[in-house]
């Protein structure tokens, strides 16, 4: 591997002109193709396998033409206080808006709340309800418009109207301003640690080319492999991020090598062999943890994980290829001015923070890992009371008007008026359908938890019956978790006294199904990505004990994290430091999210810090000076790599989105845990207590395994006599 990417790094810098015209081409291509793409049509929403997705099909199949995923709009209209919406003028300024909805093109119907006696007891509040022909991502902009200028004429009359539901979504995820703030963080933290502007310029912008190629394949793909909106925030976040840090580790290495007197040429060699070998094997970890998400069987996740890893794929490429050309560019700009001026790197100096950091850690080894683990299991205790679902329009800000008509209605209407359940009666084997769909709806109403049960809508061949149940408690209540349950566990019953049968499906519905199939998707997922990354470590350090200390350090670290994400939005310590105004239920898919992610960035940190360890443990050093030779040579740019990753997920927590400030919050501090307490803390400790036990490997394991020498020992000593420079590109010596 280190002799194979030796080569490519040499080849990337005698033929630069040719590398950097080659990845111009394709990101032309590529633009090109993503101007000319036709738009990824919104696919919805789906997870086969639980019954929510199966209820939603079979309407789909038996109401033709009523898309069961088509966007919807409640529009809520609240008298001012001491009087009610059904007097005379109220009534009309409702009826007026109400008219105002069904005009649009894409309007399959409104309806009026007064008809369809969709107004409070207390005659204070009332909805109507838009549905739409399409999809909410499919929706114009006129027709959105047209839905605003409704609500803004009702407004006048002295109405408080506020509107919730699929169509009000704006269609927006994470951007600009969050990775604005991620990237102008990591170039301080570049510029700092590398003291060059060029040194700290060119990770960004090598980093920015592969997101841009990433980003373009992306949408010129999106139609053709029915990728979403959504499933390129997930890419560009991970690319962003990894594209800097492979860069970084190269460049790093690079002045390293020109530390010690080889010539750029040279020094980029081996930069690429040795440092390009580790961002080979991190990049692994990442491509399998993110491909990976497909054994939960979700496709829009399986998509995501996809894209994602494809971006990882194009950061690596990046770092091999384009990196070693632009040091072909400007082989000296990357060194400090003033060691340009004196010929020196400092980069090989013996003692700075990472030794003096490593010699602390490894004259109290027992203390420091006992400190580590005690803290990061406290920390992770909150994790035992995890509630998973989906946050819907009550985790919004009371700012928008989605939050205002949730709390409206729930006022209004009851608790549970927001997250009503959708119950599809097949009555096709039944000869009398309608008896039998009036004696279920009698059954589940007569269920403790259900406030009422609305008259059933059968289809035109008379087989199929739908109904909606409210129930008296909210959405992400475990009370209508529990009702949920009961109603299916009635199932049996009804179907054997009525030759019918039903199920259960809606949003609320469709949320705890997929909260249920995430939670047991977590074990087998982990088992599965912690598995293959084990085998793939054991290639890259040959030992058996490193691999198994880098995954049980990283569990840690991710349940720390989770702990932490519960804390704050699901208990509500410090949230509103973050902004976040309502606490609930965790994202169900944030397990998965931060396991995937998480685990690829921590064998990251772990493949480039032990395989410097590694490095000098072939090469001759005992154990404990290995330990102090990988912090010396790695501790200061794993700092840099993990702020830099820092940096960028906590740019997302000031998104106004609940879940992606979650997905942020998570990220952010499961980097910062399983950096700077796991790798900087518990790993060397670890060592130092093994001692040379930690190099150990079985001999039939090691006659087993592929040689792949990802610490460059046979460049190492090909290398030994600096190769002179050609002319104009003096080395600089120490």
């Amino acid at each position: 591997m280190a002799a194979f990417l030796y080569r490519v790094g040499r080849l990337a810098f005698r033929r630069r002109w040719y590398v950097a015209l080659v990845w111009a081409a394709v990101l032309a291509a590529v633009g090109l193709g993503a101007l000319k793409a036709p738009g990824a049509a919104d696919e919805g929403f789906s997870m086969p396998g639980i019954e929510s997705q199966k209820a939603f099909d079979l309407m789909e199949q038996r109401f033709p033409g009523a898309t069961a995923d088509g966007a919807t709009a409640r529009v809520v209209f609240v008298a001012p206080n001491g009087e009610k919406v059904t007097a005379a003028g109220h009534r009309k300024a409702v009826e007026d808006a109400v008219a105002d909805l069904a005009d649009g093109s894409q309007v399959a119907s409104a309806v009026d709340p007064f008809r369809a006696k969709a107004v409070s007891k207390d005659g204070t509040t009332a909805y109507a309800t838009v549905s739409y022909k399409v999809a909410a991502n499919d929706l114009t902009d006129a027709d959105r418009h047209q839905l605003e200028q409704a609500i803004d004429e009702a407004r006048d009359s002295g109405l408080t109207v506020d509107a919730g539901g699929s169509a009000m979504a704006d269609g927006g995820g994470a951007g600009g301003a969050a990775e604005m703030i991620g990237v102008a963080i990591a170039a301080v933290v570049l510029l700092v640690t590398f003291g060059s502007l060029a040194a700290a310029g060119l990770p960004l912008l090598t980093a920015l080319i592969g997101v841009g190629v990433s980003m373009a394949s992306i949408l010129a793909l999106s139609s053709a492999l029915g990728l979403s909106t959504t499933t390129g925030t997930l890419a560009m976040m991970l690319g962003l991020a990894v594209g800097i840090d492979y860069a970084l580790f190269v460049v790093s290495r690079y002045r390293e090598e020109r530390a010690k007197g080889r010539a750029p040429q040279e020094a980029t060699s081996l930069a690429v062999g040795t440092a390009g070998s580790a961002v080979v094997f991190a990049g692994l970890t990442v491509v399998i943890a993110l491909a990976g998400l497909s054994v939960v069987g979700i496709p829009m996740l399986t998509k995501m994980g996809l894209a994602a890893a494809g971006a990882v794929v194009v950061a690596v490429l990046v770092a091999l290829t384009l990196v070693p050309a632009f040091l072909g560019f400007w082989p000296n700009a990357v060194l400090r001015r003033k060691d340009r001026k004196n010929g020196r790197t400092g980069q090989d100096a013996e003692d700075n923070g990472g030794t003096r950091w490593a010699r602390f850690v490894l004259r109290r080894p027992l203390p420091v890992l006992l400190l580590g683990v005690v803290g990061l299991g406290a920390l992770a205790l909150p994790m035992t009371g995890l509630q998973l679902g989906m946050p819907g329009d009550e985790a919004k800000p009371t700012s928008t008007t989605e939050r205002r008509a949730y709390d409206a209605l729930a006022e209004g209407f009851g608790p549970g008026f927001n997250g009503p359940l959708t119950v599809v009666v097949d009555a096709k084997g039944d000869d009398d359908a309608k008896g039998a769909a009036s004696a279920i709806a009698k059954e589940i109403g007569a269920t403790e938890g259900v406030v009422s049960v609305s008259p059933a809508r059968f289809n035109e061949a008379g087989d199929t019956a739908v109904f909606s149940v409210v129930p008296s408690t909210a959405p992400t209540d475990e009370k209508t978790k529990d009702l949920v349950t009961t109603i299916r566990g009635e199932r049996p019953g009804v179907e054997s006294g009525t030759g019918a049968t039903f199920e259960v499906t809606g949003t609320t519905a469709l949320n705890i199904d997929i909260s249920e199939k995430v939670q047991s998707a977590l074990v087998p997922y982990l088992i599965v990505v912690v598995g293959l990354a084990i085998v793939l470590l054991l290639v890259v350090f040959r030992s058996l004990l490193v691999p198994l200390k880098a995954a049980l350090g990283f569990l840690l670290s991710v349940l720390a994290s989770l702990g932490a994400v519960v804390v704050v939005f699901q208990e509500g310590h410090g949230a509103s430091l973050l902004g976040v105004e309502t606490t609930g239920p965790i994202m169900s898919l944030m397990p998965i999210f931060l396991v995937g992610i998480v685990f690829g960035l921590a064998m990251d940190y772990e493949v480039f810090l032990v395989s410097r360890m590694r490095e000098a443990y072939v090469h001759g050093e005992t154990s404990h000076q290995a330990v102090t030779s990988g912090f010396r040579h790695s501790a200061r740019v794993v700092v840099a790599a993990a702020l830099i990753m820092i940096a960028v997920f906590a740019g997302f927590i000031g998104e106004s989105d609940s879940m992606i400030k979650m997905i942020g919050f998570g990220l952010a501090t499961a980097v910062l845990l399983d950096a700077f307490v796991v790798r900087m803390a518990i790993v060397p400790a670890v060592l130092a207590l093994l001692g040379d036990k930690a190099w150990w490997l079985p001999k039939w394991l090691d006659r087993a395994l592929p040689r792949v020498d990802v610490e460059g020992e046979a460049l190492t000593r090909a290398a030994d006599t600096p190769e002179p420079a050609p002319a104009g590109q003096e080395a600089v010596r120490v």
